[in-house]
């Protein structure tokens, strides 16, 4: 093999390579690298334990968007959650934002429950009826707390 060719085929091998690198990298933002464009909306949950930036939004269990931002609000003391929504999900005014778990030890996610409302959700408007997130260890330390309790009145 004379040099030329050593460098070409260093050169396609290369390209496959970086070929098959991107594949991977769109594969592993779920096919989303270029934004479509759509609207932002806001909800202030009480506890956000588990969302994050890029946390997804569902509807219906379907992934309609993603979490864009999350800070705390210094006068209410809540986190405001942005989700980016597509433009083409239109959400009734009355809709309800809810953290919900994936799974025992799966991570969390927005679930969007539409409401009946005629009126919809403008850019930038805030969804106000929300359930923040339910830690799982707090709601078995109360189950262990009710079981002992129920356990003290027994016969001596």
């Amino acid at each position: 093999m004379t040099a030329s060719a050593e460098q070409r085929a260093e050169l396609i091998a290369g390209g496959v390579v970086l070929a098959v690198a991107a594949g991977f990298l769109a594969w592993a933002a779920g096919g989303e690298l270029l934004p479509r464009g759509g609207y932002e909306l806001t909800a202030s949950f009480p506890d956000v334990d588990g969302v994050d930036v890029g946390t997804e939004v569902r509807l219906a269990g379907v992934r309609i968007g993603r979490v864009s931002a999350v800070t705390l609000n210094p006068q209410t003391y809540m986190a405001d959650a942005r989700l980016t929504i597509p433009k083409e999900v239109v959400l009734p005014a009355d809709s309800a934002a809810l953290i919900q778990s994936d799974g025992l030890l799966g991570g969390a996610y927005i679930q969007i429950q539409p409401g009946g409302s005629l009126d919809d959700l403008a850019p930038g408007d805030e969804i106000e009826d929300v359930q923040g997130a339910v830690s799982l260890l707090q709601l078995m330390m109360k189950f262990v707390d009710s079981q002992s309790r129920d356990g003290e009145g027994g016969a001596e």
